[in-house]
């Protein structure tokens, strides 16, 4: 059952033929949850977009539900002259618009994730994560628990240190079942948690 519809990603067939010097590349930072509002806004407008969306199934009292959301939450790539950029703008959904200082590396990368998910690619977005970067265990026993990234890597090691004991545990966990944690919740105190 359908919870969040897919709607339009790309609007114009001849997106990636469409010249750089007319009509560059833009980037809408848009308000929270604004990103297919902005893209109803630019249909009728004839402004040229691309809002990738991955399928995320759920489970909820016993019914499966399925919602269509942007791969890159926040924001919207559009092509167009100055006017467009002003007419998005004007639309009231966006924080701000983003110039793309390297029009050919954006342009490669965007025909690239259109053609992965013109093959059937199933595309799951991850949130990158450095060193330092505060997590979240989000599956598993240990859901919940809080660290920091050490080092990356494809399975990740929560290292669990009590300073007072001068003591390091670590138990490793899939990249998958972690996420970041927010900025605020970074740990001080006797007990502290890494990620390596």
């Amino acid at each position: 059952m359908p919870l969040l519809k897919r709607e339009v990603e790309m609007s114009h067939p001849s997106l990636f033929e469409l010249s750089e010097v007319e009509r560059p590349w833009w980037v809408a930072h848009t308000r929270s949850r604004q990103e297919k509002a902005l893209a109803r806004h630019l249909l009728p407008l004839e402004i040229p977009f691309y809002v990738p969306q991955c399928e995320k199934k759920a489970r909820r009292a016993g019914r499966n539900f399925v919602s269509y959301l942007p791969l890159f939450p926040g924001y919207v790539f559009f092509r167009g002259c100055a006017e467009d950029r002003q007419a998005a703008l004007r639309s009231g959904l966006l924080v701000a618009v983003l110039g793309v200082p390297n029009q050919r590396l954006l342009h490669s990368e965007l025909v690239q994730l259109w053609q992965l998910q013109e093959a059937g690619a199933q595309l799951v977005p991850y949130d990158e994560l450095r060193p330092g970067d505060p997590v979240r265990i989000t599956q598993g026993p240990f859901e919940g628990y809080t660290g920091v990234v050490l080092r990356g890597q494809a399975r990740l090691r929560l290292v669990v240190s009590i300073t007072m004991l001068r003591k390091t545990v670590a138990v490793e966990f899939d990249r998958a079942a972690l996420s970041p944690a927010s900025p605020s919740r970074r740990l001080d105190g006797e007990a502290r948690t890494a990620v390596a």
